[in-house]
């Protein structure tokens, strides 16, 4: 499972994929260029951080 997430909805991003997935994330910044492929799930903005799993 991969959640892309902005800053704003990070905390949210990390309290679903525990919810989901019963476990905890690994929790990565995006490189630049990766920031520029993705959007948050949440919102339109652009992605900054990725929770996934290990």
């Amino acid at each position: 499972m991969k959640i892309f997430s902005c800053e704003e909805h990070v905390g949210h991003a990390l309290d679903m994929f525990v919810a989901l997935e019963k476990d905890f994330p690994i929790m990565d910044r995006l490189q630049e260029n990766e920031q520029n492929n993705e959007k948050c799930e949440y919102c339109a903005e652009q992605a900054t951080y990725i929770v996934a799993n290990k």
